[in-house]
């Protein structure tokens, strides 16, 4: 299916919303007149999907947040009858639109090193490269890790634990750039017109300073009793592109706004090198490689339930490596060759289980699956003692959603 296709079907789904040319013509004539109409109450209306992408998860709302709340401000600026033309409304989507290349920032407070995202896209707005830099802090347990996403593979390298893995599933990258995907510059205009429909939800107020070296400044600020009431987002706009270079996110406590988070934009439309988007003169030799995308990576599913099939799988990769099978304790721990494993566990002799406990939700949200309480007896050096895992930590794989397997947490 071609971009184009494929990106309208997304948008048809998400607002259920038919397309076509004539009611596009139809669109754009409203936003037109509503913008000559304009006036100076400022009002705003919400798009219902807005903030349900921006909370996907941790990777995602960092990214995600910055361009859908620019989407959701014009949106809501196009209907508000409040802005003078002098805006240049039509110019900053247009400008939005033909973005190929975006370096990202996002800052959290008390933390000097920053995520970064490159990306590039498709002639129509689809994504087509990333790379990604997550801190040690967004993931203690990971550790720091660069991924890159290229022809619908991602590989990521966790730099603590000497490990790089590849799998053929664009959820990562999809977490932090379907916001990306679901702004296609044919059908922005189309979720305004629906936006017109829901209740106000936002105010916003918006400055434009008479000294054209600084920016245009919009401030959103979400109204009480509204799902996101307690928000404020202030977007800072280039008086000579038109385009977005960074947003603030505050959020109300005890009476006042406090300062969240700050996501800022640099080099739009500057080529990135294609090298960017590999990581093939990054990677150290000592660095365990791991395929997933040509192999099938621990057990299927089936009918048991997802306690159950945790407990499976930390069950059967005791009993091969007490088997000394290798080779099937590496398929259950994230394809891990064989002889990887057998260098793991060369030392430390497992002799038996003892016991196997409840599955608990694994304590890091944004890692997923669980963690399987267990004892075994192991044998070092001809003395035998009780053993208990850290974890381990069990999930679904990545790309193969029906099988489950081991990430960590098992020595």
């Amino acid at each position: 299916m071609k971009h184009n296709d494929n990106m309208e079907e997304k948008i048809k789904k998400k607002l259920n919303f038919t397309a076509g040319a004539k009611i596009r013509d139809r669109i754009f004539d409203d936003v037109l007149k509503a913008q000559e109409n304009s006036k100076k109450t400022i009002t705003a209306l919400k798009e219902p999907n807005i903030w349900r992408i921006i909370m996907k998860s941790p990777i995602t709302k960092l990214a995600a947040a910055a361009v859908i709340i620019l989407a959701g401000v014009l949106s809501i600026i196009v209907w508000n009858k409040s802005i003078p033309t002098a805006y240049a409304l039509e110019q900053t989507v247009q400008a939005s639109h033909t973005v190929r290349y975006l370096h990202i920032k996002s800052f959290k407070p008390n933390e000097d090193e920053p995520k970064e995202f490159w990306i590039e896209f498709y002639e129509d707005g689809e994504v087509k490269n990333v790379r990604m830099h997550m801190p040690e802090w967004d993931s203690p347990e990971d550790g720091a890790k660069v991924t890159v996403w290229k022809e619908n593979k991602a590989q990521v390298w966790f730099k603590k634990k000497k490990s790089l893995v590849t799998f053929s599933d664009k959820t990562i990258a999809a977490n932090t750039l379907d916001f990306i995907e679901e702004l296609d510059p044919k059908l922005v205009v189309e979720r305004l017109y629906y936006a017109q429909q829901a209740q106000d939800q936002v105010k916003i107020e918006i400055d434009e300073p008479s000294n054209k070296a600084k920016p245009i400044v919009v401030t959103a600020t979400c109204l009480p009793g509204s799902s996101r009431a307690g928000w404020r987002v202030v977007l800072f706009v280039d008086r000579a592109t038109k385009l977005v270079t960074a947003i603030e996110f505050y959020k109300l406590k005890d009476g006042k706004y406090q300062y969240v988070e700050l996501i800022e934009y640099y080099d739009y439309n500057q080529p990135i090198d294609a090298e960017m988007f590999s990581l093939d003169d990054d990677i150290p030799a000592d660095v365990m490689q791991t395929d997933q995308t040509t192999q099938k990576i621990g057990l299927v599913q089936g009918d048991l339930t997802d306690k159950e099939i945790a407990v499976k799988v930390v069950r059967e990769f005791y009993e091969a490596l007490i088997a000394k099978d290798y080779a099937k304790a590496g398929q259950l721990y994230s394809g891990l060759p064989a002889d990887k494993i057998r260098e793991k566990w060369e030392e430390l002799k497992v002799v038996r289980i003892i016991s196997i406990g409840e599955p608990v939700p694994h304590p890091d949200p944004g890692v997923g699956g669980f963690q399987v309480p267990c004892k075994i007896e192991v044998e070092r050096d001809g003395a035998k003692s009780i053993y208990e895992p850290y974890g381990p930590g069990v999930r679904p794989v990545h790309g193969q959603p029906d099988h489950w397997n081991i990430h960590g947490g098992v020595k």
